[in-house]
């Protein structure tokens, strides 16, 4: 019985382990297979009608990264 716990807690850390290296390689953050609030039609989660200091920094961050990517593009 003992050793059927022990087994089953391992095969759950190497799981999460799993799940962790690909947040950990691609700094994507986790989200669910049915697209979220993304396929009621929604681009956010608040109705605000100007985007906080975090997402404008972080929308900021990933124009630039894509205007890095489009400059060093090789084909």
């Amino acid at each position: 019985m003992l050793t059927v716990f022990i087994a089953s807690f391992v095969l759950f850390l190497l799981i999460v382990g799993g799940m962790s290296l690909g947040y950990v390689f691609k700094r994507k953050s986790l989200q669910g297979s049915c697209g979220g609030i993304t396929a009621l039609g929604m681009d956010k989660v608040c109705d605000c009608p100007e985007p906080c200091d975090a997402r404008k920094k972080r929308l900021e961050k990933e124009a630039m990264r894509q205007k890095q990517l489009d400059k060093h593009r090789i084909i």
